[in-house]
């Protein structure tokens, strides 16, 4: 039995459900597969008061301590995060504010094998120090703007390159983010492709007819959007495009799925268009809920700026619903044939109407989007991590970690 410790700052809590769903849902489906036993510390940053006006930050100081999620105990120690200094010093600040937990589990019993850590920075520069610390192998799993876009910062590229270096293996869950790891210094054989799969139990076909009737929805054919509302997840391109498709639909309808620091932006760009009634913002929605909205579109767009593998466009496809998506990251890894949908190579209004008419003209059977999706189960991805974590907790991987 491996003993792994996952570590990341995006993981969920009491506080914060939705917060790094999706590294829960790679562990629960390790844990499911057996030969694994896990502890996880997802520190989270020191806030004073768990007042709500303090919007996030209230919810991080609500965090509780320690708690029990599916049955995986979950730790959540607190580090201090540096006004402006926040991006340098993050890693060493947060390896020193985990270093007791990590050393109580051990102390108690939990004598783990390997460090697994998600996103490379700062989780996976701190994990590098605490696998240094601690002399335990450490696998690094890369998801999208870690390697991306934090690199173009000297002293977090410097870092990472660093932790590149340490690990005795980096994940990338697209190839194309195992280019990226490849450029920072990642040498072949360290490398692993780990693609993200869909919980096909969760995400399956409703009935579109009952499911708009109980969601309210009006109006066809109607686009959806999932995502946080930041303008480099391209909601904003999805409003164009439906100003632009309803020139020849008057009656389509949008929905956005998500919250964040750009609905303002966007409810003012829905007035300024005049789509008061066309567009629908309906907030966040828990992961357990989104299978209705997807199966009651006609269409799903992610209109994202980068990308490492979109899990959004799987669950649509798992729920019968076509994509149209730019063509960003590991999107096309994700939509490699045509009844599934389109990707857009230039990111404007015109060309994301034209990919979604072409989408709504095709009008694939929903029954063949759902057994594209249905390639793409975990059981792949959970048997080669079990086979890398064994190697690793076998001592395999040759590596001196003194």
């Amino acid at each position: 039995m491996v003993r792994s410790l996952l570590f990341s700052t995006l993981y969920p809590s009491a506080a914060r459900p939705l917060h790094g769903l999706f590294v829960e849902t790679r562990l629960r489906e390790l844990l499911r597969r057996g030969g694994v036993e896990s502890r996880v510390v997802a520190p989270v940053p020191w806030f004073g008061s768990t007042n709500p006006r303090f919007g996030e930050y209230a919810r991080m100081a609500a965090t509780p301590r320690h708690e029990v999620r599916h049955g995986i105990e979950v730790h959540h120690p607190r580090f201090v995060r540096v006004p402006k200094l926040g991006m340098s010093s993050a890693p060493f600040l947060l390896a020193l504010g985990a270093r007791a937990t990590l050393a109580r589990l051990r102390d108690q019993g939990f004598d783990f094998d390997l460090i697994d850590a998600h996103y490379y920075y700062p989780d996976g520069v701190a994990a590098a120090m605490l696998a240094l610390w601690f002399n335990r192998p450490l696998v690094v799993t890369a998801r999208g703007t870690d390697v991306n876009l934090i690199p173009q910062y000297r002293i977090p590229r410097l870092l990472i390159r660093w932790a590149v270096h340490r690990a005795q293996a980096s994940i990338g869950v697209s190839a194309a983010l195992v280019e990226r790891l490849r450029s920072l210094g990642a040498s072949d054989e360290r490398l692993h492709v780990m693609r993200n799969g869909v919980d096909l139990e969760r995400f399956r076909m409703l009935d579109r007819g009952v499911t708009r009737t109980e969601l309210g929805l009006q109006g066809e054919p109607l686009v959806l959007t999932v995502g946080n509302l930041h303008q480099h997840k391209g909601q904003r391109l999805v409003v164009r495009a439906l100003h632009a498709l309803r020139q020849r639909h008057p009656q389509a309808r949008l929905v956005v799925v998500g919250d964040g620091p750009d609905r303002v932006a966007l409810e003012a760009l829905v007035a300024e268009l005049g789509l008061g009634e066309a567009v629908r913002l309906v907030g966040a929605v828990p992961n357990t809920e989104l299978a209705r909205w997807y199966s009651a579109a006609d269409v799903m767009v992610l209109a994202s700026e980068r990308e490492g593998w979109p899990n959004v466009l799987l669950e649509a496809m798992a729920c019968g619903t076509p994509v149209v998506a730019s063509r960003v990251g590991g999107v096309p890894e994700i939509v490699q044939r045509p009844e599934c949908g389109r990707m857009v190579a230039e990111r404007t209004p015109p060309q994301f109407a034209q990919a979604i008419e072409e989408v709504l003209g095709q009008s694939p059977p929903r029954h063949a989007v759902r057994a594209y999706a249905e390639a793409f189960s975990w059981d792949r991805t959970s048997a080669q991590q079990l086979q890398l974590f064994q190697w690793l907790a076998q001592g395999a991987a040759g590596v001196e970690m003194a």
